[in-house]
């Protein structure tokens, strides 16, 4: 693909916008221009891009309308909306006729409606990992110590538990301990997934997050960072493992030394 002159981020929470940011400068992006969400888009995003709209969850119209104003070809999604945010959500005008034309609302048919309306006006929705292809998880031991034969039997069966899960469109993550499944993520996210597994399974428990089967990575893609690690640590996790080549690993050298510090290790699993 050719590199455009000017790309637009839809910003969510947490670093990844920021990474994204670097990433697109980094492979010849001249210009960036940001439509933020308010109490989601970390401000630090600022002084990394050209221009920044900032708009509530659910003005549909605000966004589009910053698309065509930007000027941007090509626009890229990156980060999460907080869930208590879906629930406060307080569409638009345009926003309301595109729900009203979906049989079914889910996260997926909800962001391929709004990715019509962007082609609608030009702009084309990209995978969330584009320029991203460094920070993609490789398969076998990422960080942390080696493996025992018991604990990695776990992860493989965390990995199957989990892409059944999200098959069924429930969740992207679990919580395993010797061979029993502890936690499913659903609405609340990984990190409340993670702590209610650890809770559970007391200590040494793992956890893994994988993508969906035919997942559309423009609107998704599961994502691992420091704050992970933090969070299994809390929760007294000894693995957390990850979908080798569909996983993002932001921060990569902080996420490295917390699971050396903390002797918790991360690796990549396939199929």
């Amino acid at each position: 693909m050719d590199i455009p002159k000017t790309l637009a981020i839809i910003a969510g929470n947490g670093v990844y916008p920021q990474a994204m940011a670097r990433a697109a400068r980094a492979a010849g992006v001249a210009r960036l221009a940001v439509a933020a969400f308010q109490n989601e888009t970390d401000p630090a995003l600022t002084p990394l891009v050209d221009e920044m709209e900032w708009m509530r969850v659910g003005q549909l119209g605000k966004l589009l309308s910053f698309l065509q104003k930007s000027g941007a070809s090509h626009a890229v999604m990156s980060g999460q909306i907080h869930p208590r945010n879906l629930f406060d959500l307080r569409p638009d005008i345009k926003a309301l006729v595109v729900l009203a034309r979906l049989k079914r609302r889910n996260a997926e048919s909800i962001f391929g409606a709004i990715a019509e309306e962007m082609r609608g006006i030009g702009v084309e929705l990209l995978p969330a990992t584009t320029y991203m292809e460094e920070h993609l998880a490789s398969a076998g031991l990422i960080a942390g110590p080696k493996l025992k034969p018991r604990a990695e039997d776990d992860l493989r069966y965390g990995f199957h538990i989990a892409k059944e899960c999200s098959r069924l469109d429930i969740g992207q993550t679990v919580v395993v301990k010797n061979g029993t499944v502890l936690a499913v993520e659903a609405f609340e996210g990984t990190n409340s997934a993670i702590q209610r597994g650890g809770e559970l399974g007391r200590k040494d428990a793992a956890m893994v997050k994988v993508s969906k089967p035919n997942q559309d990575f423009r609107f998704d893609v599961p994502v691992i960072g420091p704050l992970t690690l933090e969070a299994a640590r809390d929760a007294r996790l000894r693995a957390i493992g990850v979908e080798a080549g569909k996983a993002l690993l932001l921060e990569r050298e902080k996420l490295t030394a917390l699971a050396n510090e903390h002797r918790i290790t991360v690796f990549g699993l396939g199929e």
